[in-house]
Order: C-alpha cells, then sequence, then structure tokens
C-alpha cells in the first residue's frame, strides 16, 4: 500500500478546503528573492566519490521556492559509469546562514518536490523559519530521473481491472498481464530499473547534505516509507545524523507478507474506527452496527465486481479496485471521514461513483485531464522489487492472501499477492531484511500513532527498539502519521526538538 504523508491533506485540500494549500502570495511573504549560494561540505566523502560530492550545483526559481538538480552515480559500485539526476526543491524563508531540513512524504515513491506544495500544513511556520525546508523527489520518483512503465491510457486500465484470484482463468489473466507490466518497465526505463533501491536512495541523500544542505550533518524528516529511507541512512552514516524525526515508521525485519499482514488489520481498525463514528452521526449512509456496516461495504465491493458504478467522467466507471482505493485514501485522516461518508453515500444510495473515483485518483496523483502528476505507482512497484526478496510462489500466495482476508474481510484479498509483480521483474532483490541500528548516531526520534492504519503502531514501536539511540513519541489517536498542524502537542515536541534541541521523554504521549 502506497502511504504518501501529503495524501490526507490532498483530500482536504483538493474536495473540501481548497483554501489549506499553500498559496503562492503566503511564500512569497517571506521568501528570499536571491538564489542560494552553498559551499559543498566534503569532508569524508567516500573514495571514488569526490566528484559529486565537490559538485556545484545552479538554482532557478519555481513555484515561489528554488529549484535544483544534483547529479548521482546511478551504480554506486561503478561511480565512473552512467549518472542520474534526483530533483530538489527548497523554501528559504531567510538567509543562507539556517541549515536545509530534508522531508520525505512516503511511498516508496512519494515525490518530495511535489509536498513542497503543501508544506505550510506539514509544518509549523517556527520550524519555517528555522530550517530551509527541503523537498527532494529519491531516484526513480518523479522530477528525478524516473522509473517509466506505461502511458496513462494504459495506466488508467490497469488500476481498473478486477481479477478473482481464486478464479484459474483470471489468475492466468493476472499473471499475463503482471508480465506485460514488468516487461514494459523494463523496456522503458532501462538500467535504472535495478538501481532504485532504498539503500542507493539513502547514499544519494548523503550526496544532497553535502552540496544541497552544505552541512556536515543530515537534519532530517520522514513520513511512513520515508521513515525507512531515514533508517536507513542512519545505519549507513551514523555519525552524520543530526536531528532527525522518523513518523509512522516501518519495521525494516518485514516480509512483504508481513507488511500486507499488518496493513490489512490496520485498515480493518481503521474501517472499524470510522463505521462506529459514521454510525454515531444523523447521515450515516451504513446501518445497523459496526459489523452490519462491514457487510454493506462487502456487498458494495462484491456488486462492482460485476456492475461497476457510472461516474461524472465520460468513459469512466467504478470498478472494485477502484471503489477500494477510494474507500482506503480517506481512512488516512480523522478530518477526511466525512467526505468518505458523502462518496458512499453516494454510491450506495445515488448509483453513482464519482467521489470514490476522485478518491482513487487522487492516491494514484490522477490530475482531471486524464494525466498523471507523478509516476507514484510505478515507483512503488519498482522500489519494493529491489527493497523486498521474494518468498514462495503462487500456492503460497494463495495461502496467504487466504489468512490475509481472515484479518480483514473487506480488505485483506486485496493486499493480497504482493510478490507476484516482484516475482516476473527484470531484476530479483538481493537484499536481506535486517535490523537497523545507527551506532553512535545523535538522538532519534520515532513517533506512532496507535490508529494508524497504513504502518501500525507496532511498528514503530519495533524502529524505536531496534535503534540505538531512539526516542519514542506515540500520539494516541486516528490517522497515519502525526506531525502536522492538525496536531499542535506533537508539533510542540517535535518542534522543541528540531530548534532547542530538546530531547522528548522516552514514550511520551500524545492525546488525541
Amino acid at each position: 500500500m502506497k502511504t504518501p504523508r501529503l495524501l490526507a491533506w490532498m483530500v482536504i485540500a483538493g474536495f473540501t478546503l481548497a483554501g489549506c494549500v499553500t498559496s503562492a502570495e503566503d511564500i512569497d511573504e517571506q521568501r528570499v528573492n536571491t538564489a542560494p549560494t552553498i559551499t559543498p561540505n566534503t569532508a569524508g566523502a567516500p573514495a571514488g566519490l569526490e566528484e559529486f560530492y565537490s559538485q556545484e550545483i545552479s538554482w532557478d526559481e519555481c513555484d515561489q521556492m528554488w529549484c535544483t538538480r544534483v547529479v548521482v552515480p546511478m551504480d554506486y559500485d561503478n561511480p565512473d559509469g552512467e549518472t542520474i539526476e534526483i530533483a530538489v526543491k527548497q523554501l528559504r524563508r531567510s538567509d543562507d546562514a539556517h541549515p536545509a531540513l530534508f522531508v520525505n512524504p512516503g511511498g516508496p515513491g512519494g515525490s518530495g518536490v511535489q509536498m513542497m506544495d503543501y508544506i505550510n500544513e506539514l509544518s509549523s511556520p517556527e520550524l519555517q523559519e528555522a530550517y530551509h525546508i527541503t523537498g527532494f523527489d529519491p531516484r526513480g520518483v518523479n522530477q528525478s530521473t524516473p522509473v517509466v512503465c506505461e502511458d496513462d491510457r494504459a495506466h488508467d486500465a490497469r488500476r481498473a481491472r478486477d481479477y478473482d484470484m481464486d478464479d484459474p482463468a483470471q489468475r492466468e489473466a493476472a499473471v499475463a498481464d503482471a508480465q506485460t507490466y514488468a516487461d514494459a518497465c523494463a523496456e522503458n526505463t532501462g538500467a535504472l530499473l535495478g538501481f532504485v533501491d532504498t539503500i542507493s536512495a539513502a547514499r544519494d541523500l548523503d550526496i544532497l547534505r553535502a552540496v544541497v544542505g552544505g552541512t556536515d550533518k543530515l537534519d532530517y524528516l520522514g513520513f511512513s516509507y520515508g521513515t525507512y529511507l531515514g533508517a536507513t541512512y542512519a545505519d549507513l552514516f551514523a555519525e552524520r545524523v543530526g536531528h532527525m524525526v522518523l513518523d509512522g515508521a516501518l519495521d525494516p525485519l518485514l516480509t512483504n507478507h508481513e507488511l500486507a499482514a499488518g496493513q490489512a488489520e490496520g485498515f480493518d481498525n481503521a474501517i472499524r474506527a470510522y463505521i462506529a463514528d459514521c454510525q454515531a452521526g444523523p447521515k450515516c449512509p451504513l446501518r445497523g452496527d459496526v459489523d452490519d456496516g462491514l457487510t454493506q461495504l462487502e456487498r458494495l465491493f462484491t456488486s462492482l465486481r460485476n456492475t461497476p458504478l457510472p461516474t461524472d467522467q465520460q468513459g469512466r466507471e467504478l470498478t472494485r479496485s477502484l471503489a477500494l482505493m477510494g474507500v482506503i485514501t480517506p481512512l488516512y485522516n480523522q478530518s477526511s471521514w466525512p467526505a468518505l461518508s458523502q462518496a458512499l453515500t453516494q454510491a450506495m444510495q445515488e448509483h453513482d461513483g464519482s467521489m470514490l473515483l476522485y478518491f482513487a485518483d487522487l492516491m494514484a496523483d490522477r490530475n482531471p485531464d486524464g494525466s498523471y502528476e507523478t509516476n507514484s505507482d510505478d515507483a512503488f512497484v519498482a522500489i519494493n522489487c529491489l527493497d523486498y526478496p521474494v518468498i514462495g510462489q503462487m500456492d503460497d500466495w494463495q495461502r496467504e492472501a487466504e489468512e490475509l482476508t481472515e484479518i480483514s474481510p473487506l480488505f485483506g484479498a486485496d493486499l493480497g499477492y504482493g510478490e507476484l509483480a516482484c516475482s516476473l521483474w527484470a531484476h530479483q532483490s538481493t537484499r536481506e531484511r535486517s535490523e537497523l541500528h545507527a551506532t553512535g548516531s545523535d538522538p532519534i526520534v520515532v513517533i506512532g500513532t496507535t490508529g494508524d492504519p497504513a504502518t501500525p503502531y507496532r511498528w514503530s514501536t519495533a524502529l524505536a527498539s531496534q535503534l540505538d539511540n531512539a526516542y519514542l513519541v506515540t500520539y494516541d489517536g486516528e490517522g497515519h502519521t502525526a506531525y502536522s498542524t492538525d496536531h499542535p502537542c506533537i508539533v510542540s515536541i517535535v518542534d522543541a526538538y528540531f530548534l532547542d534541541d530538546q530531547i522528548p521523554d522516552d514514550n511520551a504521549t500524545c492525546p488525541q
């Protein structure tokens, strides 16, 4: 499951509160009008990589911010070979004396460049005054040298397809489609497809630290998958960790199936919490108790397999797969639950799938004109296929899908078979899943949310226990990740750490 941090804000900003989006006027009032001047910090540059750590970059104005591109080796074992570029976007509200704070929204495949459009909702004004907030697209993602798989029309078709994996003929069709997709990614991306792993992305991040930050230590704020990228960096470059906050953590030890099982449980808990909240109000489309509501949703999804709903988008219907993503998307933030109720009312009572399709498209970064703003779906698959070794074969995945369905009758089956695409991938993962310790690092703050549907709370406790110098902060509430202007208690703890070097009490808790 893709888990971009800015998704929850996009639900609100794009659908109900357009004014929430950071405006150019808001930024322009305080921005710096001269291009950054940065001296690369080449101390400790690894042998053979000196030219990358010492490169001088040029900046261009972009959306009232500053943008640049940094050159990195495609293959760190062959730094004299082909190179790729990493796209960077920076908000500067003060002079060059302030450090860069690198941010990553998750995914994998989430765009840090795109995240900067929502930075006012995702960071406090105090943090923006003290740091140059810096978004970047990891290798293979969006404006960096990207993974390329299929055109927009083919992507629309693939997202809409439904497969009943219990049916041998449909299972065979799913395998054939997965092979076609894997072949297209290999042909259109080329050699880069074998080098979009998280370890390589973490090594890119150290070059960004030196060239864009100009500092000997990295300040970093990562959400969801961004916690895995940050923890990987800390394990590789422990002595270069400055202030690091990892919000909504992944447990580095988990296999692909264990990730799916955790998310099945997380989304099942989230949908139950949503239904209870919905039924406590006056206009809930789900009647009875929570189990009754789940049964009604299961019936909706079952009906969509054979009879998709019409939508307000010409030539597009709401299929079961699209409806699933349309329900999951608003679960990322409790503030979006009323919008989910509207969407379900429209689908179940008016037989119109438009709102659920809107939410599904939001998850995929699809624009109203049919284009895709980023390549997040393709990058998600490509990065995961290098990070997680394929375990088992079809019989094993069928059994695991049954286990997931027991965990979550509504979502479980659709979270299964995650290794099918990677089993057909042009590049097989050789990475071993292992603990990350970051021995010798400065203090790292890990934040977990008790009701997080996408990165269950126990994953944050697991990462905090693995890291040698980590402090766990708990947000006792619903939603995916916690640091945002919605949660002042979390903001106060995180900002005190970034701004005043105040290490939080281990196991500090913020109420909802």
